[in-house]
This record gives structure tokens, sequence and C-alpha cells, in this order.
């Protein structure tokens, strides 16, 4: 029940510091005291946040705001030490998995519900669900509401695509309601990374199923899938003021991204400044030099963190994705989540590069999930093969060890 709570909060961050802050530090602290063990199945999670901080920690004197800076670089500090416990819990029982996923579709569910009830002021007050304009639920901002939506999405997705007749009467609504979430932040880039993880997790279940039968179903099932989706998105389109955002906000390059010192330009500017700074410009400091901050993980890592923090993100994100990838053809109980979780981690992985997503607390937790499982692989393969070792090792009968005499 308590990382059931855990996992339910993290889609309510209105204001800092959250609910979710203070009850997973809370948390992590009592679970370490009756004995949550950091393993080194997951060590390179661990050193790798550590750099991230430490560089960090390093690009503070660089800042003119220390005191912000400083909060900024904790708050990263807190987060890094969720994605730690996030791996530490899954290595210990990766069946845990089922649990978090529980968790996280009814904190999606009602977080999307607050977005929808918003963006159409279906009661009094409903309003403070939107910004802009644009359903943004329990978040500050629509651009981590949309995104936030996509694992739960995925999840039920897929078991929808595999799943029996009975599963076709229960998780279309919770789909539905999903779905619409995500569309009615108006954020291209919770769009995107939807239709990416869709793509990725759909090839996966293509590459994996060996019945041909089911196969064929899956291709049926895509294709009215893809009908649904066109024929939803009409209906919605339909609504003026739906329509009329819609028709803002799906411009693939919007007048804030291609102005002279716009979003593209930045990008370019922003590393060939750090590039002569190695311990960065320190946090908070990127919108002293231009209109706007990064709106780029990546380049966040170098401006706030040097290039310490830089390097080791762009190297944690490599280490990440080449650890899980094998776990995707592996015979686990989890592996359906790990289909999931990697898509969906994979499509965030893009979208950092046009936006940032350095404090998205969700982001810290598909990190940990990620390490988490991985350590629980290794752990499970080396139980396997101490196991063999002992089994060979073994006379069959009367129970002596090979080798040794009778005394």
């Amino acid at each position: 029940m308590a990382l059931w709570l855990a996992v339910f909060l993290s889609g309510f961050v209105l204001r800092e510091p959250a609910p979710y802050e203070l009850y997973l530090a809370f948390l992590t602290v009592v679970w370490m005291l009756f004995g949550l063990k950091l393993r080194a199945a997951f060590g390179p999670l661990i050193i790798c946040m550590l750099l991230y901080i430490a560089g960090g920690v390093a690009a503070l004197p660089m800042a003119s705001e220390t005191k912000d800076a400083s909060i900024y670089i904790a708050t990263s500090g807190f987060l890094a030490v969720t994605a730690i416990f996030y791996a530490a819990i899954l290595a210990e029982r990766p069946d845990r998995t089922v649990l978090i996923e529980r968790a996280y579709v009814a904190s999606a569910l009602l977080v999307a519900c607050f977005g929808i009830a918003g963006y159409f002021h279906l009661f009094p007050g409903a309003g403070m669900f939107t910004l802009y304009d644009r359903a943004r639920g329990t978040f500050e901002d629509p651009n981590v509401f949309g995104p936030f939506l996509v694992l739960p999405t995925i999840l039920l997705i897929r078991h929808l695509l595999v799943g029996n007749a009975s599963r076709w009467l229960v998780l279309p609504l919770p789909i539905l309601i999903l779905t619409f979430g995500i569309f009615l932040s108006f954020s291209r880039g919770a769009w995107g990374v939807l239709v990416a993880s869709c793509l990725i997790v759909y090839v996966l279940l293509l590459i994996t199923e060996r019945n041909p039968v089911r196969r064929l179903r899956l291709i049926i099932l895509g294709a009215l899938g893809l009908v649904a989706v066109v024929a939803l998105l009409g209906v919605a389109l339909s609504f003026d003021s739906i329509g009329d955002m819609f028709e803002q906000r799906a411009k693939l390059v919007q007048s804030y991204d291609g102005a002279r010192l716009g979003r593209f330009a930045r990008y370019s500017l922003g590393f060939h400044m750090v590039m002569e700074r190695p311990l960065g410009l320190g946090a908070m400091e990127f919108h002293n030099y231009f209109p706007e901050d990064e709106h780029n993980v990546y380049l966040k890592g170098f401006t706030t963190y040097g290039w310490l923090g830089g390097i080791t993100y762009l190297v944690m994100v490599g280490w990440t994705f080449a650890r899980l990838f094998p776990l995707l053809f592996k015979p686990r109980p989890w592996t359906p989540f790990v289909h999931c979780l990697f898509a969906v981690l994979v499509s965030h992985a893009l979208l950092a590069i046009i936006i940032d997503t350095d404090h998205w607390r969700h982001v810290y937790m598909l990190f940990g999930l990620s390490w988490g499982l991985i350590a629980a692989d290794r752990l499970e393969r080396c139980a396997f093969q101490k196991k063999q070792r002992a089994n060979s090792g073994q006379h069959p009968i009367n129970g002596l060890a090979l080798g040794k005499g009778t005394g």
C-alpha cells in the first residue's frame, strides 16, 4: 500500500514541494532503515546520478543567484534519489511491477479526468486544471501532463491487443479517457511520445509473437485501432474550440521555434557557449543570455551541470537502453512491462531534444524502473548459475559431493 500511494501521488504536482516529494522522502528513509539494499546490479544508475549531481554542484559558483541555483540542484538530487529508490524496490522484487502499474493507471485516470473536466469547465473552479486553454490536470504545465499519461495508456493498449475478449469490454473506456487527456494537452511532444510508443510496442509484439494466428489478430486489431483513432479525431475536431487549438498547435514549427533567437537557434548558440565553459553556466542562468530557457535536456545537462553532468547524462541514457534492450526478448513474467517501459523511455529521450525534461518526476521514475528490472534480470541469472554450479557438484547417490571421501 505504501508503494502504491507513492506511485499514485506522482500525478499531483500543482505546487512544489508536491505531496509526492514529501511522502517519497519519508518512504525512502523508512525503507532504507528496514533494509532496502543498494545493489551493484544497478550501480551504473547510482554512479551516473552521483556524477550528474556533482556536476551541478560544481557549477553553482557560476550562477548569479546562488540560493535559487542551490535549491534547483537540491531538487535534482532528490529526484535522483527517487530513481535509485525505484531501482532498489524492483531489483528486490520485480513482481512489484503489477502494483506499480495499477497505481500509475489509477493516478493517470484521475489526473486525466481533472484535465478533461477543466478543459470543458464541467464544474465551478475546474479552470484551475487548464493553462492557456490547454488541459494540464494536476500538473503545472500541459507539456508534463500529456507525457505523464503515456505509459499507463501504452500498458492498457498492450493489454487490449494481447488480452482475451473480456478485456475488450473493460479497457476501451480508460484508454479513451487517457488518450483524450493527452490530446487536450495540445502538447505536440505528448502526441509524438504517444504515437512513437504505440508504434514501438506494436512492432515488438509483431516481432515476438510466433503464433501466425495471433500475429494476424494483431494486424487486424492494429488496423481497427487506426480507424478508431481517425474517427475519434474527426469527432473531437468538430468542436470549434478544439479544432482551432489543434490547427494552431499542430504546426510542426511554431513562430517561437524558428525565430532568430528561437528554440532551434538557441540550441546551436547554447552548445557553442558551453564548449568554452567546462563548469557550464550554472543553474537557471541560460535565460539571462537568451529570451527563454534551453528547452533541450541534453543542452541543459551542459549548461546547468557542466561538462561532467552533460556527458554523464548522455552516457546514462545510452547505458540504460543498451542494458534494457536485451530484456525485451527474454521470457519473464514482467517482459510485457519492459516492452512498454522501453517504448516510453525511448520516446521521452527523443522528446528531450525539444523539451526540458530535467525535473519531470516520472522521467526519473522511468529510469529507476528500468534499472530495477535490469538488476532483477542480472540477479536472477546469477542465482540460476549458482544453483547450476551447486547441482553439478552433487553426486546423485547418497547425496555425497563429488570428489569428497567418506572420511
